[in-house]
């Protein structure tokens, strides 16, 4: 058990947080501030207990320094508005030098938010020089971006690796994911069932090949179904295949087959010429595909055999869309199934669902407040269902 910012002393040090600020911002406007009020206990705890906060975050995706579109300066604004005191934001409109700032004036009880990190090249590549200087600037490292520990940027590892001899903990939000996913998943109760969906097989092989041994069954959806359909032979029209991983979902068929666990490929689909929302000629195959069709979402006979299986589950692990959900004509088998989770849950079962795109169905069908977990991280949650360290997290002070 890793120890967490409640059980340091704060008072009158500068406690550097790296949080997961990269929330959707519109026209200035941020969409959904979900990440920044899960990261509230956090900095609530350091500020009530007078400590002097200084934050670091990412935003998009930058590729020439700074972006006007992605500055974190709206991210100061509604923290501020959220927190009812101002956040000090001493690098706007220029990411220059963002981190030679001054805490001269930050006061006890008070914080700054850094600009966006990935304005500095040395962010991405774990540059230990640019690290060294955010590790200058805190007392205390704390971890409370569950959403990047799976990433091995500066402000995740060299900076943590800098300040070593000094407190490292996690934040609140790191602690109840993390324990979340241990309780899920180092003795799940049987039957245990992950759902597994998404366009690439190459990003979910590491997790099905982890969870086989532990999984009753493992249900497969999304483009990625098109991979192993092609390895067993099927016919996929011109669904998305990965033509270069062909041999490894042979593999996992065969492990998988030599095991206890069930794996569970669609056994028809709702196909479309056209990736397209509203055009193209819409069919629905059992089993082979048409040509000049691809495949966009589990067809109705595998949306009610999936519902059944997870339906006598106690325990369920959902990461990655059956298809192209946020289109109403490719959404229902990630209903389904959303609906299903939700009513297992409601029977008892304890449901856990991976962040990113299964986060964003699981708002987006109303079940968020129906099951047991919903974790702030897509790829740090698949790293964990694949049985992956997170150096991130492991360089953190045990309790």
């Amino acid at each position: 058990m890793k120890k967490t910012i409640e059980q340091v002393d704060v008072a009158g040090k500068v406690v550097l947080l790296r949080a997961d600020f990269n929330v959707p911002i519109e026209n200035g406007s941020i969409r959904d501030d979900r990440r920044i009020v899960e990261t509230l206990p956090t900095i609530r705890s350091v500020l009530d207990r007078g400590g002097r906060l200084v934050i670091l975050s990412h935003m998009g995706r930058p590729k020439y320094g700074y972006e006007a579109g992605l500055s974190l300066a709206p991210v100061a604004k509604r923290l501020g508005e959220l927190l009812g005191a101002e956040v000090a934001f001493p690098s706007a409109g220029d990411c220059s030098q963002p981190i030679d700032v001054s805490l001269g004036a930050l006061e006890n009880g008070r914080a700054m938010l850094l600009e966006n990190l990935r304005f500095h090249a040395g962010e991405k590549q774990g540059d230990g020089a640019f690290a060294g200087k955010l590790a200058a600037l805190g007392d205390i490292y704390c971890n409370d971006a569950f959403g990047a520990s799976h990433r091995a940027d500066a402000s995740m590892v060299a900076v943590p690796e800098a300040m070593a001899g000094k407190p490292r903990v996690c934040g609140l939000l790191v602690r109840s994911e993390l324990a979340q996913f241990h309780a899920i998943l180092d003795n799940p109760a049987a039957p245990f069932v992950a759902v597994l969906g998404g366009a690439k097989v190459s990003d979910k092989i590491p997790a099905i090949e982890h969870l086989i041994p532990k999984a009753s069954a493992i249900l497969i959806g999304g483009a990625m179904a098109y991979t192993f359909g092609a390895a067993l032979g099927k016919r996929v029209g011109k669904s998305i295949v990965e033509q270069g991983r062909l041999k490894d979902a042979k593999r996992i068929l065969d492990a998988a087959a030599a095991s206890k666990c069930d794996l569970h490929l669609p056994v028809d689909h709702v196909c479309s010429t056209e990736f397209a929302k509203s055009s193209g000629d819409i069919e629905v195959f059992e089993d082979n595909i048409g040509d000049g069709f691809m495949g966009l979402d589990i067809g109705p006979a595998t949306q009610s055999q999936y519902a059944k299986v997870i339906a006598g589950a106690k325990t369920i692990a959902w990461n990655g869309p059956m298809g192209v959900f946020e289109w109403p004509a490719f959404s229902v088998g990630t209903q389904q199934v959303a609906e299903a989770i939700a009513g297992a849950t409601a029977g008892g079962a304890g449901s856990l669902i991976g962040g990113g795109d299964t986060a964003s169905a699981a708002n987006r069908f109303g079940i968020a407040e129906r099951v047991t977990h919903i974790s702030t991280g897509g790829g740090a949650s698949l790293a964990l269902l694949a049985g992956e360290r997170l150096k991130a997290i492991d360089l953190l002070d045990e309790a």
